[in-house]
């Protein structure tokens, strides 16, 4: 054997063995021990350092990256708490643990939330600061302490979140926020999987249900389970329609339109014993399956359900992650949470309308954009930036739709953003654009996109909180479109979903 075929063997024993070896010493040690073994060339040697360093990097990489697999197996945890509290109180207790198997959220991003929420469900491992998975939500029972009702007594509110089931011992934490984005309560306990009291839910099978849409890629999309309330067993043929006039109504809008493959959409049958949902000022109480009711917070168009250890119950082995209640009704009202339901009522005019708005509430924490004359609800703090994606008070406007503004309109001669742009006629609150010579020969309707800009008025108040547009789904019924900026935080957020 020569001296080169002596180098190559020598090099190659020597490679696998620093394969093993270079975990635990420098780079720096251990190119000097390779140098000082073998007299290569220069050209050898470089090559060498090269190929060292990227494969560095790459074990680097990998080992910041975070797997699914690493903690969690293919089931979905099921955490039950109760909320309590006033006005100024906050109590969280743990209520129950479930598991079904299956797990049909995000598998990937399992530490990151693209959007803040008014609380998050945070996982950690064990006794260590390491979180491997948080997601956000709103509720009820933050919404509720917003009311007069609130500051005269206490009340207590079921809530009900999912996350995967971890493969050993975990901290799980829950924190709730107030409007001025400061943490309120906070609940941290320990969950053990191998629990004996953890309830096994859908083991003798689960609510009948139809798949509507199959996504292209199931291992990357969204789930959505449409669920059926107020249905009387007969009337399942009408449920099917409804869910599926949704979908047509939904998949209209961009973005929504153009990424349709990436969502996965079943209808879950659930039947009532009677047909419609309760109506509290009218004194009609029905048996429902999710035991809904308008007048909730004493609002006659406020439609929702408390009974949310029900509706899991019934989802119980189904592929879901975002939930859309059909309320067989022909009465005008809905409600929207974020990570937690969207109902709306299916027979009425503006059922189509109503379902993608709150959809846009409830999956992607979208805020209304119309005020009131008398706002009573003091939902946004002019002096905090929403975390909302679609309204801003301009305390801190980065991230949002600043960079789809035409900046020489609507920026003032020191740089400041101006809602009250010379470029716009303002009438009674009411920003109109002025006509240019260009659109007044042009017979096309001026779009959203090029009326991209501050709007004073949303969020519930007339002054101090603006939206991106004149019009949106997120502010009226008659608009037929999400505005830009509603529709770059839906694409963003099913981005972070299935990319």
């Amino acid at each position: 054997m020569n001296d080169e075929r002596k180098i190559k063997s020598s090099f190659s024993a020597y490679t696998i063995s620093l394969s093993i070896f270079f975990i635990f010493h420098s780079p720096f040690f251990i190119l000097h021990s390779l140098f000082s073994t073998f007299h290569f060339n220069m050209k050898r040697l470089s090559l060498f350092i090269l190929t060292f360093i990227l494969h560095s990097t790459l074990c680097i990489l990998h080992s910041n990256a975070q797997s699914f697999d690493d903690y969690f197996v293919n089931k979905t945890l099921r955490l039950d708490y109760t909320f309590s509290g006033t006005a100024t109180e906050q109590h969280i207790a743990v209520d129950e643990l479930c598991q079904t198997d299956g797990w049909y959220g995000k598998r990937q991003n399992l530490a990151d939330v693209p959007i803040e929420g008014n609380g998050q469900v945070i996982v950690r491992v064990h006794n260590k600061d390491k979180v491997i998975y948080r997601n956000s939500f709103s509720t009820l029972f933050q919404e509720w302490q917003s009311y007069d009702e609130a500051k005269e007594k206490a009340r207590s509110f079921e809530n009900v979140f999912i996350v995967p089931m971890p493969k050993d011992t975990v901290d799980v934490t829950l924190q709730l926020m107030d409007n001025r984005r400061q943490v309120v309560a906070s609940l941290t306990h320990v969950v053990v999987p191998t629990d004996i009291l953890i309830r096994h839910l859908a083991v003798k099978g689960t609510t009948p249900y139809d798949v509507l849409q199959k996504a292209e890629n199931p291992d990357k999309c969204i789930n959505i389970a449409f669920v059926a309330e107020g249905y009387k067993d007969t009337e399942m043929p009408t449920f099917i329609a409804d869910a599926q006039e949704a979908i047509d109504a939904l998949f209209q809008h961009e973005p929504f339109k153009s990424l349709r493959s990436r969502f996965n959409i079943v209808a879950v049958k659930s039947t009532s014993v009677d047909s419609g949902t309760s109506e509290p000022a009218k004194d009609i109480w029905l048996n429902t399956a999710l035991h809904s009711n308008f007048d909730t917070f004493y609002s006659s168009r406020y439609l929702t359900t408390l009974h949310l250890k029900d509706l899991h119950n019934i989802l119980a082995g189904i592929p879901y992650e975002h939930i859309i209640v059909l309320v067989n009704s022909d009465r005008y009202g809905g409600g929207g949470i974020l990570n937690s339901y969207n109902l709306s009522t299916t027979h009425h005019q503006y059922y189509r309308q109503v379902v993608v708005h709150e959809f846009g509430h409830s999956f992607a924490g979208l805020a209304d954009e119309y005020a009131y004359e008398n706002e009573q609800i003091p939902m946004y703090p002019h002096d905090i930036e929403p975390w909302e994606k679609n309204i801003t008070t301009l305390v801190d406007f980065n991230g949002k739709w600043e960079n789809k503004i035409d900046e020489k309109a609507w920026k003032t001669k020191e740089g400041t953003w101006s809602p009250n742009s010379e470029a716009w006629n303002h009438d009674n609150g009411k920003p109109q654009l002025k006509a240019s010579k260009k659109s007044k020969k042009s017979k096309k309707a001026i779009t959203n996109d090029e009326q991209i800009g501050l709007y004073e008025g949303a969020g519930y108040s007339l002054t101090g909180v603006y939206r991106a547009c004149p019009d949106c789904r997120m502010r009226t019924n008659q608009n037929p479109e999400f505005c830009p900026a509603c529709r770059k935080a839906l694409t963003d957020l099913i981005n972070f979903y299935t990319e």
